[in-house]
């Protein structure tokens, strides 16, 4: 359980910071392309959230095995 939490916890940390980047540049350019900068930025912090935390989780699997040798 505390794996899946910490995945969700990841990929909602990096969502909000997609939001939050992605509603500034939309921002930016138009008041209306906000929102759609917000909702595309969340989905890529999302992703890049996930795809983080299995690279991080893949590096520890190997650092373990090293430490164990």
């Amino acid at each position: 359980m505390p794996k899946r939490l910490e995945t969700a916890l990841n990929r909602a940390k990096h969502a909000a910071i997609g939001a939050a980047i992605g509603a500034f540049l939309g921002g930016l350019i138009n008041r209306k392309f906000a929102s759609s900068g917000a909702a595309l930025g969340a989905l890529v912090g999302a992703s890049v959230g996930e795809k983080r935390l299995v690279v991080s989780s893949y590096i520890d699997d190997v650092k373990d095995r090293g430490s164990d040798a």
